[in-house]
């Protein structure tokens, strides 16, 4: 049987290794071995993201899934092969964009300086200068992470949150990542500029309990609407729908006042109304400024960009994002 003291000593090793991998991230990680690196990225960022602005959404969605999954590496870039099906193909991410936006990006780093910046880190300087170049918030992104060789279809699926979750699969799923409820109600704020399929969450309006029957949780008008103008069968798998009717292209706080008008388009968008102390931090949301809003995503974006990263000689520094090095 292992001693309590021991216990101790192996849960303060496993906390020393936490907070050294943490320290690695560190603001201008590149100043001397890339010293544009940051530059470049943002240029780019600044050239392409206003002829595309929706990119936006989907890069920052990359991100998410991208950290939700062994951690912020890059893992969610990597094409399957013959004996390995990726993250890149599970159901979560067939509908991510901007993959050859990142190996552009990569590109460019590797013209000014071959294999110093790692892949992970073009995706967190990435999602923030897209936000930011749309009008949105912007935030720190400390960088020194490096790339993970693994990426595995099934821990897709297992790891990154379901539009179907309810609100304590969302709070478990958040708390494995080290991310809490005030987390999980300003990153959801992302979906102010988020899109979908109707699949995502036609249940909702044709089939929600397996009897025909519509989501009592979602406004009758909305879903009315939604039925006559939008997702017209329950198989529609192409048409397109705004989370954010009204203000898809402006980072804002009117997915909240939506939320609480019961017209959030996943039930997990809608699960954020059916905890008291959700709903009391998504009013104190509306009460504040937008400026507030920016400042607290901005803090919960920058710990999430931290969730299991690799620094220090774990990882790599791919030469190609999509595939590890031989």
């Amino acid at each position: 049987m292992v001693g309590v003291g021991h216990i101790g000593v192996v849960i303060l090793g496993v906390l020393a290794c936490f907070i050294s991998a943490q320290a690695q991230l560190k603001i201008g990680y590149y100043a001397k071995t890339c010293p544009k690196a940051e530059k470049i990225v943002l240029d780019y960022v600044n050239k392409h993201i206003p002829n595309a602005p929706s990119l936006a959404a989907t890069l920052i969605r990359m991100h998410f899934h991208d950290c939700f999954v062994r951690g912020c590496d890059a893992s969610v870039l990597l094409d399957s092969s013959s004996s390995n099906q990726t993250e890149k193909v599970a159901p979560p991410n067939l509908t991510l964009r901007g993959f050859g936006f990142i190996d552009s990006a990569k590109s460019l780093l590797e013209a000014e300086c071959p294999g110093i910046v790692s892949c992970a880190d073009i995706i967190a300087l990435v999602a923030r200068d897209s936000i930011a170049a749309t009008g949105g918030p912007s935030w720190k992104v400390p960088t020194g992470r490096r790339d993970g060789s693994i990426s595995d279809f099934s821990e897709a699926i297992a790891n990154i949150p379901a539009p179907n979750f309810n609100f304590s699969s969302l709070v478990t799923s958040f708390a494995n990542k080290g991310l809490d409820l005030k987390d999980l109600v300003l990153l959801s704020g992302a979906h102010t500029i988020g899109i979908s399929l109707c699949t995502s969450f036609s249940n909702r309006l044709y089939n929600f309990t397996g009897v025909a029957d519509q989501d009592p949780d979602l406004d009758s008008e909305y879903a009315a609407n939604l039925k006559a103008n939008k997702c017209k069968t329950p198989t529609d798998n192409t048409t397109i729908v705004e989370m954010d009717p009204g203000s898809l292209r402006t980072f804002d706080l009117s997915y909240y006042t939506l939320l609480l008008k019961r017209r959030g388009l996943f039930q997990s968008d809608a699960a954020l109304t059916t905890n008291s102390t959700s709903v009391s931090f998504i009013t104190r949301l509306l009460q504040g400024s937008l400026e507030n809003f920016y400042a607290e995503f901005a803090k919960s974006m920058e710990k999430m960009g931290r969730i299991d990263v690799k620094t220090g000689s774990f990882g790599e520094i791919r030469k190609q994002c999509a595939v590890v090095n031989s």
